[in-house]
């Protein structure tokens, strides 16, 4: 296991929940990019209300047959391993929005079954 303390990067990627790549949604296709890139780890959070660059207001509280709510792909990683897999990232996405900050990261582990 890569040992991953101290200052890191965490990389948001920002899409729509109906983005796709190819046949599968943009956001699984991001984590198993990320996965066989073999960076720390990757969360997807599906958020309840947002607007983007068209200012189109998407939310789950509107009745509509079919949604587009926001997503966001979390990873935190070395700054090295962030730009490794930028290009890979950047030509898999036609919208949306990508932003990096400097993280401390204090414990990343594994769950030891005892």
């Amino acid at each position: 296991m890569t040992k991953l303390t101290g200052e890191q990067v965490l990389m948001r990627i920002f899409i729509g929940e109906s983005d796709r790549h190819g046949h599968i949604p943009l956001y699984e296709a991001l984590v198993e990019l990320l996965r066989r890139e073999g960076l720390a780890g990757a969360t997807v959070i599906r958020c309840i209300a947002g607007f983007g660059a068209h200012s189109v207001y998407h939310t789950d509280k509107l009745l509509r047959l079919s949604t587009d709510l926001p997503v966001i792909v979390e990873v935190v990683d070395s700054q090295e391993r962030i730009d490794a897999v930028m290009p890979a990232i950047d030509g898999m996405m036609d919208g949306g929005m990508i932003t990096l900050e400097k993280a401390t990261v204090i414990r990343y582990s594994h769950h030891d079954k005892k």
